[in-house]
């Protein structure tokens, strides 16, 4: 069955859901695959795709009118901060407000999708049938393929090991010693909930971060008290001194004095950890050195006897249905144009395939508008030469503020991100109109001729 005139989309969570409603809105033709029964992808508790790695009490970190589509806000009476039962119900009203559910193919895995001699691509999906596309949108999310410590830890340990993707309620962890890794949001949010109910709850942190609640002065953390519009190094000495008046320094709370400035790495959000450190409800522990039966030996040379340890180490970007040698990311790391176009492939992009410091949702909408703009034909990329340039720059930018971690290497800052496709969308469009006025090398190649005879 051919599909020559329709774009294909993976994964109908929060970004597959933006670029099938863009596409729609734009008359261009396309399919939409989701392993699981309903849209939503990670925020659906228990999702039947297997992927989510929402637990029972998550509740998003960034405030409600901040994380809402453009043009469908959330409900007025759900909290600054929803739970994900909450974000999941958004999504879903989304998806039948602009009526995109006829074009999404639930309990639909692709196998494999493949480039096509001459453009294009063949997608394989888990029902047996082969299609061709005329492009593919990738959409299938970064937070569901776990990644464990590498290189791991030495020794052995004779208890449990689990992923923090595979956490969903505290309740079996009644009375027991947990060691938690990691120090990033969920992290946080499974120490202080396990600390409520474990004999001994304790933070593993590698290295320093810094801690933002969730409400700064009175208002939601994003919901910013600073205006915009002043310098960045303005912006963060601002954010800096008013959180060493709100909350102090983290070393009082035992927690190691962050390695970096504020915003230059994704910090940690928490509303609770430094009221249970205080309380003395978790034990702040340095990297773990080795593993020795239901023992724990640290880098500071304590140890401490552990029943569970739940790994906070994050995720990779993971592409099953690519071949590795076609398309992978080493390390997190997918060099693309502006974080969208893939330079080698002109008829293949990602939405939501990056980290800012903000919501992904408002983003995988502009994205998907820039994305319709090219398809329809108001829109043209520069060369390719240009793209690669453009790319190892934002490359070396984010690893000079970064650093190399898995953790940072698709980062963005809201704004600026936002201010760099709104002005690249601008010089594509003039790039498009010209093509547009020109004369194709075959057309002129045709006129010439006539004109000869």
């Amino acid at each position: 069955m051919a599909n020559t005139n329709r774009v294909a989309i993976i994964g109908a969570g929060s970004s597959g859901i933006a670029a099938c409603k863009v596409l729609k809105q734009h008359g261009v033709p396309f399919n939409c695959f989701e392993a699981g029964d309903r849209v939503g992808g990670n925020w659906v508790y228990g999702n039947s795709n297997g992927l989510s790695s929402a637990y029972q009490s998550l509740h998003i970190n960034t405030s409600r009118p901040k994380m809402q589509y453009s043009d469908f806000p959330m409900p007025a009476h759900y909290p600054d901060f929803p739970h994900h039962a909450q974000i999941a119900e958004y999504f879903d009203q989304y998806a039948e407000h602009f009526g995109i559910k006829p074009h999404i193919r639930f309990r639909t895995k692709v196998n494999s999708a493949e480039p096509v001699a001459g453009g294009g691509w063949e997608l394989t999906t888990d029902d047996g049938r082969r299609e061709l596309y005329r492009a593919l949108i990738v959409a299938n999310g970064h937070h569901w393929s776990r990644r464990w410590p590498d290189p791991q830890f030495p020794g052995e340990f004779t208890g449990q090991i689990m992923h923090a993707h595979d956490y969903r309620t505290p309740d079996d962890f009644a009375g027991k010693n947990v060691l938690v890794v990691g120090f990033g949001n969920s992290a946080v949010d499974i120490a202080v909930e396990l600390s409520r109910v474990a004999r001994s709850s304790m933070l593993s942190v590698r290295r320093g971060f810094h801690v933002i609640p969730k409400f700064i002065l009175g208002r939601p953390l994003d919901q910013s008290i600073v205006p915009t519009w002043f310098p960045f190094k303005v912006q963060r000495a601002i954010l800096k001194f008013v959180l060493r008046l709100q909350q102090g320094d983290v070393t009082q709370y035992g927690l190691p004095r962050p390695d970096h400035e504020l915003l230059h790495a994704h910090p940690t959000v928490s509303a609770d950890l430094l009221t249970r450190l205080s309380h003395g409800d978790i034990k702040v522990k340095p990297n773990i050195q080795r593993l020795s039966g239901n023992e724990i030996i640290f880098a500071d040379d304590s140890r401490e006897l552990v029943e569970t340890i739940v790994y906070c180490t994050g995720y990779k970007v993971d592409f099953p249905f690519f071949r590795p040698d076609l398309i992978s990311a080493p390390n997190n790391d997918l060099p693309l144009f502006c974080r969208v176009f893939h330079p080698q492939f002109s008829d293949l992009f990602f939405i939501g395939l990056l980290q800012p410091l903000g919501a992904i949702m408002p983003l995988a909408e502009l994205q998907s508008e820039w994305v319709a703009d090219y398809l329809i034909g108001d829109y043209a990329l520069p060369a390719v030469a240009e793209m690669q340039q453009a790319i190892n720059k934002d490359r070396d930018a984010m690893r000079k503020r970064y650093g190399n971690a898995p953790r940072h290497t698709m980062q963005v800052d809201f704004a600026p991100y936002v201010s760099l496709v709104r002005k690249e969308r601008s010089r594509g469009s003039v790039r498009a109109r010209k093509l547009r006025r020109e004369p194709q090398p075959e057309i002129a190649a045709v006129a010439k001729g006539q004109a000869g005879s």
